[in-house]
């Protein structure tokens, strides 16, 4: 009986989702991934960050290598060039030609990172000390290097986890895809509250804990994230081959667009290990301040950006192999005008309460490094706005197999963002001087993308309409901008206000109210993207007074 529930559980999870359904789910996960991030980061924050900078700063730098060679080899590279290339084989009929194709990149990822993470094994030292953070001292060096050891084995099993859930994703399964991260900080926290005091096994103790139990726990998470995405492939009818099918023609088609899109992940990566370069160099506790403020500002731009543009993607891709040109500019500015519309005021309410949201991961009566942390989000919620529109601007491209001019675009955006964030640091502009760096190289990013994709579609994208559309958002904006600050006056954060019953009503109030005025705001502006929101307030209304 009990295997017939899980077997209903996991068909129901695993049936096609339309676009809005799929956002919905997307968006969902993610915010709770998203809270499980926040909550883990709280936890090590208060356990680290004021008693213990250097371990904590150690154990940030350590994933730098392993989550680069992740995203230079698989990560968003594999899923922009897969989906497209399995979508036209399964709505060609080609059912054996995609799951050679699959099962033949499967295998070749799973062998390349594994290769991958015992180099990494190998020669951590001299990555760690020369490269990633020379700014460390001796004894944080020391630790960075064994937890990178630790945590060398990722790329390999995040690789293969990526690939089954990119299958899942391409044929509409969103449900496994969305929760593997959630599971994989479920992992994390396991290794926080039960590894870092030691494994016991038979009254012997075979682990002594310490900040090295949280890089178990990454491990732990990895491996229970691999585990959901194969109970994803639940009914899809995957037919695996061990071995690697040269001769398959859309294979090579994906080993063609794989190179630009991975060197564009490995570009953006660059600027993060030139960032944690730098920082290692501004005290101890700068690595883990401006890592976090990084973080913070990345949970709107998945639960915006990354959200949306997934779920519209396949329908963009669909569309254009049908050949309809005209659905599919419909369709992808539909997609640009939402993310646009959300991300505006997600931005500048993350702004005025930048210090609210810097509290509820590190809140540890260390007044200097929660002031760090809050000052850089507040220089990267511009990079909120144009990073969110960036993941659907860049899918543009992707839906054409063009995984060349996105490259190209974040070599030259990239490179200013690099420089930018040396020349701030010789101006000892401190951590806030990266965190400005990154908001103006993603802005100069997405106009020229943008203006690229304008001059090569035959029907305008951002047309006249587009634009006025976009100046009442920003207008709409301006009003959310002043009552937020003017709700940030009027509850203000205290000194003493250390618990999160106190702190998350407070931001949850100013967050709801600023929210409403921006509705409001776009309502009496005409903007087509909150009409849904009313339709349903009425809806509930009408209900009501029924």
């Amino acid at each position: 009986m009990k295997k017939f529930k899980f077997r209903s559980v996991v068909q129901l999870a695993n049936i096609k989702l339309s676009v809005k359904s799929a956002a919905i789910v997307l968006a969902s996960s993610t915010l709770v991934s998203a809270l499980l991030g926040l909550f883990r980061d709280r936890l090590l924050n208060s356990y680290y960050l004021g008693t213990y900078p250097t371990g904590i700063d150690a154990y940030t730098a350590a994933f730098t290598i392993p989550d680069f060679m992740f995203f230079i080899l698989t990560s968003g590279a594999l899923a922009v060039s897969f989906i497209p290339v399995f979508n036209q084989r399964l709505a060609s009929g080609n059912k054996k030609s995609a799951w050679e194709l699959s099962s033949s990149l499967l295998n070749l990822l799973a062998l390349l990172t594994f290769v991958t993470s015992i180099l990494i094994i190998i020669f951590a030292d001299p990555l760690i000390r020369y490269i990633v953070s020379p700014g460390l001292d001796e004894s944080g060096m020391i630790l960075a290097i064994n937890m990178t050891r630790v945590i060398a084995i990722n790329p390999f099993l995040f690789s293969i986890a990526t690939v089954l859930t990119s299958m899942q994703q391409a044929v509409g399964r969103f449900v496994f895809y969305a929760v593997a991260p959630a599971i994989y900080n479920i992992g994390i926290i396991i290794g926080i509250t039960c590894f870092t005091g030691g494994i016991n096994l038979f009254g012997i103790q075979i682990f002594e804990g310490g900040i090295m139990g949280v890089a178990l726990g990454v491990i732990l998470g990895a491996i229970m994230q691999l585990i959901v995405a194969l109970i994803g492939l639940f009914g899809l009818g995957f037919d695996y081959e061990f071995k690697i099918n040269w001769k398959n023609q859309g294979f090579r088609t994906i080993l063609k667009l794989l190179p630009p899109r991975s060197l564009d992940q490995g570009i953006d990566y660059v600027n993060s290990l030139v960032s944690t370069n730098l920082s290692s160099r501004m005290g101890a506790g700068a690595v883990r301040s401006f890592d976090q403020a990084t973080t913070l500002h990345t949970v709107p731009v998945s639960l915006v950006g990354v959200a949306i543009s997934t779920a519209f993607f396949p329908k963009l891709t669909e569309e254009l192999g049908d050949g309809e040109r005209t659905e599919f500019y419909n369709t992808f500015r539909k997609a640009l005008r939402t993310i646009i519309w959300i991300s505006l005021p997600v931005a500048i309410i993350a702004f005025f309460g930048r210090g609210y949201v810097t509290s509820f991961i590190s809140n540890i009566g260390n007044n200097d490094s929660n002031g760090t942390i809050s000052s850089v989000l507040g220089t990267l919620c511009v990079a909120i706005f144009a990073r969110s529109v960036f993941h659907i601007a860049s899918r543009g491209f992707y839906a054409y197999q063009d995984t060349k001019t996105p490259f190209r675009v974040s070599v030259v955006a990239i490179g200013l963002t690099i420089g930018l964030s040396v020349l701030f640091y010789f101006m000892n502009w401190g951590v806030d001087g990266l965190g400005l760096a990154q908001s103006l190289g993603a802005m100069i990013e997405i106009i020229i993308l943008l203006f690229i994709l304008q001059k090569r579609s035959d029907y305008k994208i951002l047309d006249k309409e587009f634009w006025k559309a976009f100046c009442r958002m920003l207008f709409a904006t301006l009003i959310t901008g002043c009552v937020a600050f003017s709700l940030t006056k009027f509850i203000p954060l205290m000194a003493t206000d250390s618990s999160l019953v106190i702190t998350i009503p407070k931001f949850a109030l100013i967050a709801a109210l600023s929210s409403l005025s921006y509705i409001i705001a776009s309502f009496f502006l005409n903007l087509d993207e909150v009409k849904p929101i009313i339709d349903y307030m009425k809806k509930i209304l009408f209900r009501n007074a029924k």
